[in-house]
């Protein structure tokens, strides 16, 4: 599932200051104030970077059209909005944005907003978000977590990776993401199965990763902080429509010269 993290100037963030966030699972993340200079990096990658935002500025891939953060109603109070983010991201996982998007459209229609999701029974739910990846899973945690919003956050979403990862059904993918639309800071780069894949293809984690958190790890360790908001949203869409899962179409990147995986794909 792809979601984009572009165009997230529209919800306020909250007024008082928060503090830094600090993830205890993350070495060596802080106020960066330690050199990168002296760390690993991979070869080739600014000019991959750069040439990947060349394929990437049509902004037509299902992401960008469909994407998370064209989910959520823009005029809804900022509250609602962040909880229509979280929701729409819980219900990404596994599901192609066309899906997701067409999940959200129906719950919009109802209202959708932590009280009225309360009030819906789970047959209801069940029904408005199908066909979703593993839909009756999601009904269960978006209950949860709705409930829990309610009870411990007054129908708001928490600001922290370290409370969205707690909540149920909510990954780090989904927190980063969350992070990046809803509260508009960025506290890590968002890794799904996208950008694990083509981190490994291009070679910009040191040695291969298995996991989608090992491959977050692994990036935010060399790549500057500045690019990470950006990274999620440029090799989601390279990911849907050029370095695809299967039969990439190397013919067609522009990285064909420099990418490590080009040849033997």
């Amino acid at each position: 599932a792809g979601s984009q993290i572009q165009g997230t100037a529209g919800i306020p963030r909250r007024s008082k200051r928060r503090k830094s966030v600090s993830i205890a699972y993350e070495p060596g993340q802080g106020d960066g104030a330690e050199p990168r200079r002296a760390r690993w990096e991979p070869r080739d990658w600014r000019e991959q970077l750069e040439r990947i935002r060349q394929m990437r500025r049509s902004r037509d891939a299902p992401v960008d059209e469909m994407g998370v953060q064209k989910c959520y109603d823009s005029s809804a109070p900022p509250q609602v909005m962040r909880y229509q983010v979280l929701l729409a991201l819980m219900l990404s996982s596994q599901t192609k944005d066309q899906v997701t998007s067409a999940a959200m459209v129906r719950l919009r229609q109802r209202g959708l907003t932590v009280d009225t999701v309360l009030q819906m029974d789970d047959e209801t739910l069940g029904q408005i978000i199908y066909p979703v990846g593993f839909w009756r899973n999601k009904v269960k945690y978006i209950k949860q977590t709705t409930a829990i919003l309610k009870q411990k956050y007054g129908g708001d979403i928490p600001s922290t990776v370290e409370e969205l990862v707690q909540l149920p059904g909510v990954g780090p993918k989904m927190a980063h993401l969350a992070m990046h639309i809803a509260w508009d800071s960025v506290a890590g780069i968002a890794v799904d199965t996208h950008v694990h894949r083509i981190s490994n293809r291009l070679k910009w984690v040191k040695k291969e990763t298995k996991h989608p958190e090992e491959t977050r790890v692994a990036l935010e360790d060399w790549l500057p902080r500045d690019l990470w908001k950006e990274i999620n949203w440029l090799l989601v869409g390279f990911g849907q429509q050029t370095c695809l899962p299967v039969n990439p179409r190397c013919s067609q990147c522009l990285n064909q010269d420099i990418c490590p995986a080009a040849k033997k794909l």
